[in-house]
């Protein structure tokens, strides 16, 4: 991604903070693992990834949650995570 926009389909089954994890991860060209302190912040630093996990999981009942998304920075991007399964992310202003 060169300073635009990209939008990743998420897996069903994998929850919305590891896609994060791992879309940042593989823009930056480092393995998910090493996304962490010193050189990156962690993503609990911006946002507590159980909640974010919960926002959009299915309900205990089963029945889905509505529609809606939750937008962020982490790492130099802002990313933008949504009921649809869709992480876009967008090159953040750098400091």
């Amino acid at each position: 991604m060169e300073g635009g926009r990209d939008r990743v389909r998420r897996s069903g089954t994998q929850p919305p903070s590891q896609t994060v994890i791992e879309v940042v991860a593989s823009i930056e060209g480092v393995p998910p693992s090493e996304l962490g302190p010193p050189e990156y912040e962690p993503l609990h630093a911006v946002i507590d990834p159980d909640a974010l996990d919960t926002l959009f999981a299915t309900r205990p009942d089963g029945t889905e949650r509505a529609g809606g998304s939750v937008s962020f920075q982490y790492c130099g991007y802002e990313l933008t995570v949504d009921r649809q399964d869709t992480v876009t992310i967008d090159r953040a202003l750098q400091e």
